[in-house]
């Protein structure tokens, strides 16, 4: 079992599935949902969510540190259902330090922070638990008003599970 703590503790047990966010530098906190009318919204370029996008991916499909159940990229801040096979801090430098390097230079942001330092994690106890957090995950966009449906956000997994194409495309 890993713990560490920061500004808030992390606690992962071993082989379990983890409920993570992590938001844009100068993004409000992860419980104020109305945070969507206010601060940065970089994700909202379709070059930025792409990144993000193919990362989570080829995070789970080429470097296998994870299995990833769920994922939500929504304007400033990102959620996703994994299962790590290497340990949670090391997947999260590089989910947010590979993305980031790469998202600043594409928007011209070079040497500013991108995503905030701490990141947000539960770990799922339970089955029925596990199908809570995919629900909550996949219907966040609509809950804010950025689709009308789960399957419509281009950038969810349920929305990449009606578009048969194969996704793996290296971050670059």
């Amino acid at each position: 079992m890993l713990l560490y703590r920061r500004r808030l503790p992390h606690w992962f047990p071993e082989r379990s599935i983890t409920f993570v966010t992590w938001r844009l530098a100068g993004a409000l906190p992860a419980h104020a949902e109305e945070s969507l009318d206010r601060g940065p919204f970089w994700l909202r370029d379709e070059r930025a969510a792409k990144i993000v996008q193919d990362a989570l991916e080829w995070g789970a499909a080429v470097r296998q540190s994870y299995d990833l159940y769920a994922w939500a990229i929504m304007p400033n801040h990102v959620h996703a259902v994994l299962e790590p096979h290497a340990p949670m801090p090391e997947i999260m430098r590089w989910l947010k330090g590979r993305t980031g390097r790469i998202i600043n230079r594409e928007l011209g942001r070079c040497g500013q922070a991108f995503w905030q330092d701490e990141s947000y994690d539960h770990w799922v106890r339970s089955t029925e638990e596990l199908n809570e957090v995919i629900r909550y995950v996949e219907s966040n966009p609509v809950r804010a008003g950025l689709a009308e449906a789960e399957d419509e956000w281009k950038w969810s997994s349920a929305g990449c599970r009606t578009d048969h194409k194969q996704r793996w495309s290296a971050p670059q």
